[in-house]
């Protein structure tokens, strides 16, 4: 079995605050760590039930955050950015059986985690076909565009219930909960072995059922929170400013719509 591991920080047990995402603050470290601990027992969770091949994307601002020293010697691990569209989810392709999302987070213009974005701080939201996206759909989708199943996913209760709307069979295990500026967490050493067991059962169970479904055609709105970039995002090919903050555009093709979030 060979399985992919995206993992963030923003829905790292615990985190409430920017300065404990940003690698130049003094608050980071203890969460740098914590990420690694969560990472190194989803990969734990999946090599006790065959894995032979794990890849591990660390896909939070620079791409440079896990320490590969504590993660099992069967992984294969993915830092800083290539440019390609998949970006979070760079290198996964149709030759793995299952991936695994780690540190995930609310998105953009919800109240569920107080860090909660959407690719950037720029955005107000970002809306597709009418659902309000997390990094997490984001990803989920483009891995469904190479057939590949989203089988677990930790962070922030509000992600992990979307999580659920978009793949009812997925399996979750929610670490924080958000409450305005705050955050309310289980304990560390308790998340990392849900996240160990809940990978474990994922993957011991038919997950089949678990890709995100794709649209056939796909309609994305784009919500600024400065009047500037949604002028500019405007002269994007294809891309139409529906107000002042908006943005909007049409297409047949997710990739098209991973190729403009790279480039907007």
């Amino acid at each position: 079995m060979k399985i992919y591991i995206s993992a963030d920080i923003e829905g790292i047990t615990g985190i409430a605050h920017w300065n404990e995402a940003d690698k130049t603050r003094p608050d980071y470290s203890d969460f740098q760590k914590q990420m690694t601990a969560e990472v190194a027992a989803a990969c734990q969770g999946a090599l006790k039930v065959g894995a032979k091949e794990i890849y591990v994307k660390d896909a939070h601002d620079t791409g440079r955050n896990i320490n590969a020293a504590e993660l099992p010697q069967e992984v294969k691990i993915v830092r800083a950015w290539s440019g390609h569209p998949f970006c979070m989810v760079q290198e996964l392709d149709n030759t793995f059986d299952a991936a695994i999302m780690i540190g995930y987070h609310s998105r953009a213009g919800s109240d569920a985690n107080p860090l909660a974005h959407t690719l950037t701080g720029s955005f107000a939201f970002i809306e597709l076909n009418g659902v309000y996206l997390a990094e997490f759909h984001i990803n989920a989708l483009a891995a469904a565009l190479v057939g590949v199943p989203v089988v677990f996913v930790s962070g922030d209760e509000g992600l992990t219930n979307d999580a659920k709307k978009l793949i009812p069979g997925i399996t979750t295990v929610a670490v924080n909960k958000g409450v305005g500026a705050s955050s309310i967490s289980i304990h560390p050493r308790l998340a990392a072995k849900l996240i160990e067991d809940g990978v474990t059962t994922a993957l011991s169970k038919n997950f089949s059922n678990c890709k995100a479904k794709l649209p056939k055609k796909f309609k994305l709105t784009i919500g600024f929170k400065e009047q500037k970039n949604a002028y500019k995002t405007s002269y994007y090919p294809g891309a139409k400013l529906l107000e002042p903050h908006v943005v909007g555009y049409e297409c047949n093709d997710y990739m098209d719509i991973l190729r403009l979030f790279m480039f907007v």
